[in-house]
């Protein structure tokens, strides 16, 4: 079950991180974000495009997603993203946040049930926003987003 009420970062201090991202539009890179309309991600990216985001595939074979030319790599990005945007497993998540903090991103945010504990705490270190155990199509409309 999700921790109840909004996610503070840093703690205690009462921000609610999560309507602060998704309501302040941004640039979003979508890790592991395909061409399939079937894939959580495609959803996802819909949405944060409704809320007036820019969204960047960032997937192997950097597909072309709603006319947006994806990239292989957080690394190949031409513009600081935002936010980064993890919807790959568990097992391959601690490097992706470590590239999201290489890339200069503001935010990770890490999609229901996606782990990282020791490349958070390296990201959290590096003074980079994380959203864990999260999906932005729940979140925004609990807050009345989209």
């Amino acid at each position: 079950m999700p921790p109840s009420g909004p996610p503070v970062d840093p703690p205690g201090r009462g921000v609610d991180v999560v309507g602060s991202l998704l309501g302040t539009p941004g640039t979003w890179a979508v890790v592991g974000l395909s061409t399939n309309p079937a894939r959580a991600a495609h959803g996802v990216a819909a949405y944060l495009r409704r809320l007036g985001h820019e969204v960047v595939p960032v997937h192997p074979d950097a597909p072309v997603v709603a006319g947006v030319a994806g990239v292989r790599r957080l690394a190949d990005l031409q513009v600081r993203p935002d936010v980064v945007d993890v919807f790959v497993n568990s097992a391959r998540a601690g490097a992706v946040v470590d590239e999201a903090v290489a890339a200069g991103a503001r935010a990770v945010w890490l999609q229901l049930g996606v782990r990282a504990d020791d490349a958070v705490a390296r990201a959290r270190a590096a003074g980079v926003v994380v959203v864990e155990d999260r999906c932005p199509a729940i979140e925004g409309p609990r807050r009345g987003l989209g």
